[in-house]
């Protein structure tokens, strides 16, 4: 399914004539003006997998969150806005081929880590509260409680369960199993597979990052199926060679000046590891035969 046809960013001349206007104010950054335009980044024509591909700071993240602000997509963790933003969003244009689904949204990184943080603290608070638990056991295991009054029948109740149950059963069923039962990477991909649903639009910004090269690929296969079958189209910004090869996917490379189409096997960072691991082939062969 295709919502977003293409987008336009601003030329260089629309760049220029804006930053000229401003010029007097002595600002030493215009961002996010004058980073695609580096490399004569203006359009992108998208397919139902469209990938935005570069190094650090060509600009691939920044062109996804100014889509995501122009489409006014729902997001969690906060970007870089500058002065400067709104007026370069304002200058940019979309064509949709059918509206923009509300569930529709960006995904970042930070998203991911504040999420595995977030369960983090909460263990930490669970981890905290079974200690003080423990001391409540014991407290209760040798307490001479007494019924007095109503008011002490949940004390009551409380002390009969600690007096017939093992410590680790009492702490366990008060308490409750810790929210985290998953690896960070484990973690992190059942973000993505919870927060992706069916009929949307998602940006999705460097999600290998906390991601081991297994789970990249059964994120890769997550994607494939939910573009094919489930109605939804995908902007991602990444370098891993696992989501590059993507099946059918359309290739920026914001590292070509112009920014061109291109293959994934095309891409230098591909290029890399595929050379590296052709250089160490008989080292893998080695490996297969002990």
């Amino acid at each position: 399914m295709i919502y977003l046809d293409s987008f336009r960013f601003p030329d260089e001349e629309a760049e220029a004539g804006y930053c000229m206007g401003v010029k007097r104010r002595c600002y030493t950054s215009f961002y996010p003006f004058r980073i695609l335009t580096r490399h004569q980044f203006e359009r992108i024509d998208c397919e139902s997998v469209t990938i935005l591909y570069g190094g650090n700071g060509s600009g691939k993240s920044t062109a996804l969150h100014v889509i995501a602000q122009k489409l006014a997509l729902s997001r969690e963790s906060a970007f870089n806005m500058t002065s400067f933003y709104e007026d370069y969003v304002g200058m940019c244009s979309a064509e949709l081929r059918v509206p923009v689904p509300r569930e529709s949204c960006i995904i970042t990184s930070d998203d991911v880590f504040d999420y595995m943080l977030r369960i983090r603290d909460l263990n930490e608070g669970i981890d905290s509260r079974r200690e003080e638990m423990f001391e409540e056991y014991i407290e209760a295991k040798r307490s001479g409680f007494q019924l007095r009054s109503m008011d002490d029948f949940e004390e009551l109740k409380r002390v009969n369960r600690a007096r017939k149950r093992t410590q680790s059963r009492y702490v366990r069923e008060e308490l409750g199993m810790n929210v985290r039962t998953y690896s960070n990477g484990e973690s992190a991909f059942r973000y993505f597979t919870n927060k992706i649903g069916e009929n949307a639009l998602y940006l999705l910004d460097e999600p290998e990052n906390s991601l081991s090269p297994a789970r990249q690929m059964e994120l890769a296969q997550f994607i494939e199926d939910s573009a094919r079958f489930m109605g939804c189209q995908f902007v991602i910004s990444t370098h891993s060679p696992f989501l590059l090869a993507l099946r059918g996917a359309k290739i920026y490379d914001l590292d070509s000046d112009p920014v061109d189409v291109r293959r994934w096997t095309q891409l230098e960072n591909v290029r890399a590891y595929y050379d590296f691991f052709r250089r160490h082939e008989q080292a893998f062969e080695r490996t297969y035969d002990d």
